[in-house]
């Protein structure tokens, strides 16, 4: 849409229409379309890449790579209405298979020992995105403009003041009052320098080569995590090709050797990572174009304030090694959009909504505002525990199988020996592994 048809209020801007960012905007749509007797709320969501339902792959988290999607991320996206336009685009993972190269310990969990249809699946994040947005596109609440940036965020007593700037140069620059605006705009948030807003950083030292490679056997839909000298090594099946058996690779190294490894021969590569997975599948037959970035942790200092709350990257980032990071902001984001339809019903903030059709807008410190400190804190209080455990999780497990440390080595394989021999541990791993948190 253009600049010029957009309202000059709205409940919520969402800012970033990537993964996370147009997630929560269709979840918080269909939240609402299942609440009979709630007037609707304006919803805006402002992307910087030039999107379509038909080809969303400018945006860059919808590009080549893969996400593996939790058995809860599927229980989301089934309540938003979106599981069944993905289904038959996903590859379901029946079995994890973890193990630490030359070393002895290994431990497997299964689908049918955890009673679920899989313990996750992996899609192609162009996949994922064509179906967000084909969401957005189609839905009655949500305006999406794009490409366009916020170049301004200032806060005032009625939540946020953005000031808008469309690529087009023939449009001229716009202001928007929101009273909420939901920053899911990346790990490199321009908006959160200019907020003042910092974060917490540990630099592993390490790069992730991403891939997808064909092997001489089929995967039998096993996912593996191989831990190794050089860092953790990941491979999740996918779905076949011209009867290729494809997995997507990610091959953690320390940053150091990361930029020679790119610059090997395809056989190189192939000799390299061989010794580095084993035969578990035969011989890997085909490496395709490698993409590489560094690897750190990241969580913002600052997730919520007056009208504003941070989602996805630009509120954690965490290491790709046990595939926890966009099934936490997706739990997130399921946990935002409870907190914030408990305060709709409580509060009655819809007459904020008749204020504004008449110029005004409630105050983001008044409890009955979408952004008011009061309701955003809810959200938090009950989101911090999952986000404590999932990143402790993630950034430990990394450390401890990153390390040739010897007392680590050895704690590792006790590890590893602990949870394939004691129920109790590998009901709570899989149970992590599968995204089920309870609340």
């Amino acid at each position: 849409m253009q600049i010029t048809s957009l309202k000059k209020q709205y409940d919520i801007v969402v800012v970033g229409g990537g993964l996370v960012g147009a997630s929560f905007a269709c979840a918080m749509d269909q939240a609402l379309a299942n609440c009979a007797g709630l007037r609707p709320i304006s919803i805006l969501v402002v992307e910087a890449f030039q999107q379509s339902d038909q080809s969303p792959q400018a945006q860059p988290s919808f590009d080549a790579r893969t996400t593996a999607l939790s058995h809860g991320s599927r229980k989301i996206f089934e309540s938003i209405g979106l599981w069944q336009q993905l289904q038959d685009r996903v590859t379901p993972i029946h079995e994890i298979q973890v193990s630490d190269k030359g070393r002895f310990g290994s431990t497997k969990l299964n689908s049918q020992t955890e009673a679920v249809p899989a313990l996750g699946y992996v899609i192609d994040n162009s996949h994922l995105g064509w179906g967000l947005n084909r969401a957005m596109q189609t839905s009655q609440v949500i305006e999406l403009i794009c490409p366009a940036t916020i170049n301004k965020i200032s806060p005032n007593p009625q939540g946020m003041m953005l000031t808008i700037t469309p690529d087009s140069s023939d449009e001229a620059a716009m202001q928007i009052q929101a009273a909420l605006v939901v920053l899911a705009d990346g790990g490199r948030s321009p908006i959160c320098a200019q907020l003042g807003i910092t974060h917490d950083v540990k630099d592993y030292g390490q790069q992730a080569i991403i891939s997808n490679i064909a092997f001489q056997i089929p995967h039998r839909n096993i996912a593996f995590e191989r831990f190794t000298d050089t860092g953790p090594l990941a491979v999740l099946p996918i779905a076949g090709q011209n009867n290729e058996n494809r997995g997507a690779l990610v091959w953690t190294v320390e940053r150091d050797a990361a930029e020679s490894i790119l610059a090997q021969s395809e056989t190189k590569k192939l000799h390299d990572l061989q010794l580095k997975f084993g035969h578990r599948l035969g011989n890997i037959t085909r490496i395709g174009k490698c993409f590489s970035y560094p690897l750190s942790l990241s969580v913002a200092k600052e997730q919520i304030r007056p009208g504003l709350v941070l989602l996805g990257n630009v509120a954690h980032t965490l290491h790709p090694v046990a595939g926890q990071g966009l099934n936490l902001a997706l739990r997130d984001v399921q946990c935002l959009v409870e907190s914030l339809l408990k305060g709709i019903a409580e509060n009655d903030y819809y007459a904020s909504t008749r204020l504004a059709q008449q110029g005004e807008f409630k105050c983001s410190g008044d409890e009955t505002s979408l952004g008011s400190m009061g309701l955003l804190q809810q959200y938090q209080d009950r989101q911090q525990w999952d986000q404590d455990k999932t990143i402790g999780f993630s950034h430990y497990t990394t450390r401890l199988f990153s390390s040739n440390n010897t007392a680590l080595v050895w704690a590792r394989k006790f590890g590893l020996f602990s949870i394939d021999l004691i129920p109790s541990f590998k009901r709570s791993f899989a149970r992590q592994a599968m995204g089920i948190v309870p609340k």
